[in-house]
């Protein structure tokens, strides 16, 4: 089966095909970075009416670098939720009405199930059952996945997620959109034992993830520091800062993570979303991985990020599985993961 993905959740427009025999043929993105850059984030009717200026001449750029024919397609994956309502219209419109075009059926994909497969893109692939930890800016959830479409939810953050707590405390320090990239460039440079802030939730049982309080407290030590310097913070104090708050981050994760590979027995660990693509995370990971006598696999980098490869996959994959949407279609700005199980 050969799938066009389509994905327009935030702010970047990507496009894919995925075979089933043949693999990704092709993939394409346009970022909104410089767009939203100058507002120091999303602005969601700027978002939406980019998509909308760039899907369409992405996808006859998509067609032609791969070197296929519409008439080739067997199907239409678009991502539907969760995400920036105008966003996901935008895919959603266009996905639906280029398969009723084509009559070819179409599906809706749920953004976080496409980040989840994204690994399964590699030329190694993790095998089922795994744990997957998904983080991004949006999400921080821990997935035991038994097999395509059959997933239970064991943890979440329960108020900003860990690439949200990013990109807000790279503002605090003054760094440009998008903030995390970023701040993990300037936490390179800090010093490990200079500070250390408090690593949330993990002193306590359970999955679950809380990151606005390390805002907070980096908001306070930054306070504290300018007292200190004279009201002018100097860039190694600022490096000093992000490397403790990255660390914090980084600990909290691994530790959670650890938690629910224990917890499961479950030895192969999934890490997908944007902030899987930081170095840190994936050192750390690695070794504990290696300590606990499994493996963690990792999308690569330019599919951390949203990318119409991921929805194309799993587009595929639930296509394969019998599903299909009605020419009536929706979206669902908010949309639990647990409501995806596939009928044996």
């Amino acid at each position: 089966m050969r799938v066009l993905g389509i994905e327009t959740s935030c702010d970047e427009t990507g496009v894919a095909i995925f075979d089933s025999k043949e693999g990704l043929l092709a993939h394409a993105l346009h970022s909104q970075v410089e767009l939203h850059a100058s507002y120091g984030g999303v602005v969601p009717e700027l978002a939406s009416r980019d998509h909308v200026r760039k899907v369409l001449p992405l996808i006859q750029q998509l067609f032609h670098d791969a070197g296929v024919e519409a008439s080739s397609l067997d199907g239409v994956a678009y991502t539907a939720g969760p995400g920036l309502v105008g966003a996901l219209l935008v895919g959603a419109s266009v996905g639906r009405s280029l398969a009723w075009s084509w009559g070819i059926p179409a599906v809706g994909v749920h953004h976080m199930e496409g980040h989840l497969l994204a690994p399964m893109l590699e030329n190694e692939p993790p095998p089922f059952p795994f744990v997957a930890m998904l983080v991004s800016g949006g999400h921080t959830q821990l997935v035991e996945v038994a097999r395509f479409g059959h997933y239970q939810l064991l943890g979440e953050s329960l108020d900003d997620a860990a690439g949200e707590a990013f990109d807000k405390t790279a503002k605090l320090l003054g760094l440009p959109y998008p903030g995390g990239p970023e701040l993990a460039k300037l936490a390179e440079q800090g010093d490990p034992s200079r500070y250390r802030f408090p690593r949330p939730m993990t002193n306590r049982p359970g999955l679950d993830f809380s990151f606005s309080g390390l805002k907070t407290f980096a908001l306070n030590t930054l306070q504290e520091a300018e007292k200190q310097e004279g009201g002018v913070i100097s860039q190694q104090t600022r490096a000093d800062i992000a490397r403790a708050f990255e660390e914090a981050v980084v600990d909290t994760l691994l530790i959670k993570c650890r938690r629910a590979v224990r917890q499961t027995n479950i030895k192969t660990l999934v890490l997908a979303g944007g902030v899987s693509a930081n170095r840190r995370l994936r050192q750390r990971i690695d070794e504990m991985m290696n300590k606990e006598g499994g493996a963690a696999y990792y999308p690569r980098p330019e599919f951390c990020t949203d990318n119409g490869a991921m929805i194309a996959y799993a587009g595929c994959q639930r296509l394969l599985a019998g599903e299909a949407e009605a020419l009536r279609f929706s979206v669902q700005p908010r949309w639990p993961m647990d409501a995806l199980v596939i009928d044996d």
